[in-house]
C-alpha cells in the first residue's frame, strides 16, 4: 500500500480535510486495474510527461474556478508517479478559488515529493485563479476531481475578494470567513450536481484529444448511471466507466469514481 501524504500542517477551519471521498480517489488511482491502464497510456518513456491536474469546479457568474482542498490527492500522484503511470517525471498543476487552500496544498505536494529521494515528479505550481485563464484548452492529460455533492446552496461568491485573505489589520480569519471557504469545497447547489455539470460540459475542451483522462467522484444520489450515459451520448468515441467504488448501502454505491475518456478512432 503507497502511503498517503501528510496535511498535519493543513488549518482544517477554511480547508476541506481529507475524509472518505479523497481515499477512495487515491485507492482507485492506485490499484492494479487503474495503473495498468494508466502506464498502457503513458507509459512510454519517449512519449511526453503526462500533465497531471487536480481539483473541484466552482460556477461563477463569469467562468469556473477549481478548489484543490487539502492537495492530498495531487501529492499522492506527484509522489508516487512511478508506480501509477511507470514514469516518474509527471507534471502536476492544481487551481483553486482558495488562497488559503493553494498554500496548503502547494506545502503537501512538495512535502511528499521532497519525502522521495529518487524519481521526483515535477511540481508546476498551485494557481490561485479559475480554469479558463489558467489552463490552456486540450492540455490536461489526467483530470482529477472531487466536486462538492451535498445539496445545499451555492455560497455568495461577491464577497469573495474579501474573504480569501486575511482582513488587514488582523492576525486570523474569522469565524464567518472560515465557514464561506469551506462552503466553497462541499456546496454542490441543486440536487448537489451543479458543479459537476457545469464540470462535464468543459471536459472535451480540457483534456488533451489523444490521450487524455479524468477521474470523477460522485454519491449515489448524483446518479451515476445517468451521469456516465449522459457522457457516452456525447458521441467521437467518449465514453465513462465506474472503476471504483466505496461500497453498497441498502443496495446502493454510497460514493463511485468515474473514469471518461475518448476512444481512438
Amino acid at each position: 500500500m503507497l502511503p498517503t501524504p501528510s496535511t498535519s500542517h493543513v488549518c482544517f477551519d477554511r480547508v476541506y480535510e481529507p475524509a472518505e471521498d479523497s481515499y477512495l480517489l487515491l485507492d482507485t488511482i492506485s490499484s492494479a486495474s487503474e495503473t495498468t491502464y494508466l502506464k498502457d497510456r503513458f507509459g512510454d518513456a519517449s512519449s511526453t510527461p503526462p500533465l497531471v491536474l487536480e481539483g473541484i469546479v466552482i460556477p461563477t457568474v463569469s467562468s469556473i474556478t477549481m478548489s484543490l482542498r487539502s492537495g492530498v490527492v495531487l501529492a499522492f500522484v506527484a509522489a508516487n508517479a512511478q508506480t501509477i503511470f511507470g514514469r516518474h517525471d509527471a507534471l502536476t498543476l492544481g487551481v483553486d478559488i482558495n488562497s488559503f487552500a493553494c498554500n496548503a496544498a502547494a506545502h503537501t505536494v512538495q512535502n511528499a515529493i521532497q519525502e522521495r529521494e529518487k524519481e521526483r515528479s515535477v511540481f508546476m505550481d498551485i494557481v490561485n485563479g479559475d480554469l479558463a485563464n489558467a489552463i490552456r484548452p486540450g492540455s490536461v492529460d489526467v483530470f482529477i476531481f472531487n466536486p462538492p455533492y451535498v445539496p445545499a446552496e451555492l455560497p455568495d461568491l461577491s464577497s469573495h475578494e474579501k474573504y480569501n485573505v486575511i482582513p488587514e489589520g488582523k492576525k486570523a480569519t474569522s469565524f464567518e470567513q472560515d465557514s464561506y471557504l469551506l462552503e466553497l469545497s462541499y456546496a454542490g447547489g441543486e440536487d448537489g450536481m451543479m458543479v459537476t455539470n457545469r464540470m462535464l460540459e468543459q471536459i472535451p475542451d480540457i483534456l488533451s484529444a489523444d490521450r487524455g483522462v479524468a477521474y470523477l467522484l460522485l454519491c449515489a444520489q448524483n446518479n451515476p448511471e445517468l451521469v456516465k450515459q449522459r457522457i457516452r451520448e456525447w458521441g467521437a468515441g467518449w465514453m465513462a466507466e465506474t472503476v471504483g467504488s466505496s461500497g453498497k448501502k441498502a443496495g446502493w454505491e454510497k460514493l463511485v469514481i468515474v473514469r471518461i475518456w475518448r476512444e481512438a478512432r
